[in-house]
């Protein structure tokens, strides 16, 4: 691994010394992406309405204000996405409440026809886009993103590649929940064939996200992202994942692992089960983390990654539960608490997901004087 050649902040050295597990003494701010314009607009020091009229630089200005020390997943338009109450007259999809999902003139209507899809549409497309991918051109897309939003941030942000690398999903995003399970409980064999193929694709794609990395020099992490369980579990039988996926999910995360590259994974729901699969293929760490659903922080904080080194972890205080619904001191509380039981080194604090409307000021006022206080100090104060 490299270091990046860009001078930095002091900020962002901090978050570049902790993605290399250096002693520090403070512990970095992740970014945090906060929804709400009105606190956006206070946090950046911006007239309300500010950021409808300039977006990007309200947001960044934002980020600055609370000292993130490191941004991957650049989002800067996302909470235009959503109103003062939450996402307001958003359009109806495959997963959040269409009447009907017609794909290539195929209603899916039922596993049989999510199967005559995948085998008429989806296969063939995936192994012609094998084909024809061009490795070169994803590596320059890669540097030229990267190093066009590190300008944006300056010095003192350190900019993590984000979204340039891929693995074998589900699709129940195209095709709902029920039809898309109930296929993949029917049609097992289609879903390998599926998952091998996504994994053909995605060796393509990360190989020249490895040469990204090599080339420009760039911190050596990636957050990897897809909700694969709920607040009751994994959304399939564990077994069927180490059948079925797990081999092409490790085949296709191989060229990262070469390259030195050291994969996250974002957690949403109750991924207990799937904690140790993950760390023997090869990832080395965690974000996220809904502790009321059985995520257990502090046992996953005392793991391992394959080599017996700390993990990389991004300790979230809850989105869900503190953040919105505690109490200054209950905010305070949850930071001490992630602090003390995070790992020795390779500790980032944050959200555990984006700030929704409706978090009082005082409790995010009280968020932001904590992850200052622990940048400055550690463990130490």
């Amino acid at each position: 691994m490299q270091d990046t050649p860009v001078p930095l902040g002091a900020n962002a050295q901090l978050a570049l010394d902790t993605i290399y597990r250096r002693p520090t003494r403070g512990i970095p701010t992740w970014m945090l992406n906060i929804m709400e314009h009105a606190q956006l607009e206070r946090l950046a020091g911006t007239p309300q309405g500010s950021y409808l009229r300039d977006q990007e630089g309200v947001y960044l200005a934002a980020q600055k204000a609370i000292g993130a020390c490191m941004i991957d997943q650049w989002i800067p338009t996302n909470p235009a996405s959503i109103g003062t109450h939450g996402y307001e007259g958003r359009e109806q999809g495959a997963t959040t409440g269409a009447a009907q999902v017609v794909l290539d003139g195929i209603a899916i209507d039922s596993p049989e026809a999510v199967a005559e899809h995948l085998e008429r549409v989806v296969l063939p497309r995936l192994a012609q886009a094998t084909a024809s991918f061009d490795e070169a051109a994803h590596t320059r897309a890669v540097l030229a993103g990267e190093q066009r939003v590190q300008g944006l941030f300056g010095t003192d942000i350190l900019k993590v590649p984000y979204g340039v690398a891929t693995f074998p999903v589900f699709r129940y995003g195209q095709y709902g929940y029920v039809n898309y399970f109930m296929a993949y409980a029917l049609f097992p064999e289609l879903m390998e064939r599926d998952f091998a193929l996504q994994a053909g694709l995605a060796v393509r794609i990360n190989r020249a996200a490895a040469q990204a990395y090599a080339t420009g020099a760039l911190p050596p992490m990636l957050r990897s992202d897809f909700d694969m369980a709920d607040s009751r579990g994994m959304l399939v039988d564990i077994r069927s994942l180490d059948r079925l996926w797990f081999p092409h999910f490790a085949r296709a995360m191989e060229p990262l692992f070469r390259a030195g590259v050291q994969v996250i994974w974002h957690c949403d729901g109750d991924l207990m089960e799937m904690v140790p699969r993950l760390l023997e293929v090869g990832l080395c760490g965690f974000q996220g983390f809904q502790y009321e659903d059985g995520m257990d922080y502090e046992r996953i904080c005392r793991m391992k990654d394959r080599h017996g080194e700390d993990l990389l972890i991004v300790a979230g205080v809850s989105v869900t539960r503190t953040l919105p619904l505690g109490s200054p001191e209950e905010v305070r509380r949850e930071l001490q608490w992630l602090v003390r039981y995070g790992p020795p080194r390779g500790l980032f604090l944050a959200a555990s997901s984006s700030v929704t409307p409706g978090v009082p000021w005082e409790n995010l006022r009280t968020f932001a004087e904590g992850l200052a206080y622990y940048r400055a100090y550690g463990r130490a104060g």
